[in-house]
């Protein structure tokens, strides 16, 4: 990479950090292409990203960002693992973790607060944005679904008791 696309690269990077919610580091020494591979593919369909990048190009990308403290982990082989959704790059990065030993999450950033790797795996333990989102639209619908059931029961309890009565009546 000469100079510009480096500036190029370090300025698209800053962009990408910025506009993240949440950040996870890892040290990726081990890996071969194909489990790097199977990483990326993990981390795409759970809706996250996940970058190998120069250490020093990324702790200038991370300055002026929330996630900058985030610098002091880049040592050795590392990689960044990002989404906007804010539990989706740990989920994917600690499941991935778990079926391959070699991949070792060090921590990461979410807004300003700096994660341990036990808080990444913390973090990956609670629910997803999407999965939020339909528990509270299940709330929101559970009490018109029980008005709806409460209003139709004394009718259907009504048409019950006529019936029975007209079958009394037919086999009397």
């Amino acid at each position: 990479m000469d100079r510009a696309e480096k500036k190029a690269f370090v300025a698209t990077l800053h962009d990408v950090l910025q506009k993240t919610s949440v950040v996870v580091v890892a040290h990726y020494s081990g890996l071969t292409v194909a489990q790097m591979q199977a990483l990326r593919k993990h981390m795409r369909e759970a809706g996250a990203t996940v970058q190998v990048t120069k250490n020093r190009l990324t702790k200038i990308a991370l300055e002026g960002t929330e996630i900058a403290s985030v610098a002091s982990l880049l040592k050795g082989p590392t990689l960044l693992a990002y989404s906007k959704d804010p539990v989706a790059a740990a989920k994917a990065a600690v499941a991935f973790a778990k079926d391959n030993e070699k991949l070792v999450i060090l921590g990461g950033a979410m807004g300003s607060t700096v994660l341990n790797a036990e808080a990444v795996k913390s973090l990956a333990t609670l629910p997803s944005l999407d999965e939020m989102r339909a528990k509270l639209i299940g709330l929101i619908q559970a009490p018109a679904t029980k008005l709806a059931q409460l209003a139709n029961a004394p009718a259907g309890k009504l048409a019950r008791v006529v019936k029975a009565y007209a079958d009394k009546g037919v086999a009397a």
